[in-house]
């Protein structure tokens, strides 16, 4: 049990800004608990933006614009970035239209390109208005939904992790993944049938639309698991970054388009 909660800690120190006054041990067995761990780390950070948000438009004199921005601007500082920069690389490498190592090449380059701006821009502007959509009279449920989109963009990240080969033998994804076995993922469904029964047993969303979620999910696994592989020859710490943040603009356009045509 210690070494499971020592690996949560390890993907907070990693993956969001929030600082820990310990010093965490790296060791093979602790990062493989961290990555059984990635979609509770999910769920953490979706609590805490499902929570923000309903402080924002419940108790607070915001307008439901200024909530979706606080939010918006919320996701990027919890996780200092990290994902985005993955995405900016990946989009730089991808956008170049050069074989495979030139493509890890450009990865590897600290300098951010054209195609890398124009992809954030447009990934970040979609992302706000996906928010301040679904900020206006929000049902109870959303609240959950909310919450599930990291928790399964999560969930992705680690499944990408553990089943598709590394593209090159260092970097922030291959220290992890070196540590996984392919039973590491064994935890997962387990995580995605506990939150199914509890959002059951509290009513507060449909299981249509959580189901809807989960099943888009599971496409952008799929999708980006074949695409790693044919654009870049497997996975990197910034291929992963772009997976997580292309999983969760999938989510919540398919949250915006729950909220219109199925909770609206």
């Amino acid at each position: 049990m210690m070494k499971f909660l020592k690996g949560f800690l390890i993907t907070v120190q990693f993956f969001t800004i929030i600082p820990l006054p310990c010093e965490l041990p790296m060791d093979d067995q602790h990062l493989k608990r961290a990555v059984q761990a990635f979609p509770l780390l999910g769920l953490f950070q979706g609590a805490l933006y499902s929570s923000f948000l309903y402080m924002l438009l419940y108790h607070s004199p915001f307008s439901h614009l200024a909530a979706a921005f606080l939010l918006w601007l919320a996701i990027i500082l919890l996780t200092g970035g990290i994902h985005l920069d993955g995405w900016m690389d990946a989009s730089d490498a991808y956008f170049s239209y050069r074989d495979r190592k030139k493509r890890l090449e450009i990865m590897k380059d600290p300098r951010v390109g054209a195609f890398g701006v124009l992809s954030i821009l447009i990934f970040l502007s979609s992302r706000f208005f996906f928010i301040d959509e679904l900020t206006v009279h929000p049902p109870l449920g959303l609240y959950v939904l909310i919450a599930a989109i990291p928790f399964l963009s999560k969930s992705v990240m680690g499944a990408l992790l553990v089943t598709v080969n590394p593209a090159k033998e260092e970097g922030l994804g291959y220290l992890f993944q070196k540590a996984t076995t392919p039973n590491s993922l064994w935890m997962y469904p387990l995580y995605w049938i506990i939150f199914l029964m509890l959002v059951c047993y509290v009513h507060m969303v449909s299981i249509f639309s959580l189901g809807i979620l989960f099943i888009a999910a599971i496409v952008c696994f799929i999708f980006c698991r074949y695409k790693a592989v044919e654009w870049f020859g497997g996975i990197t710490g910034d291929v992963l970054g772009a997976s997580v943040e292309g999983t969760e603009l999938c989510l919540w356009m398919a949250l915006w388009l729950l909220h219109y045509f199925v909770m609206g």
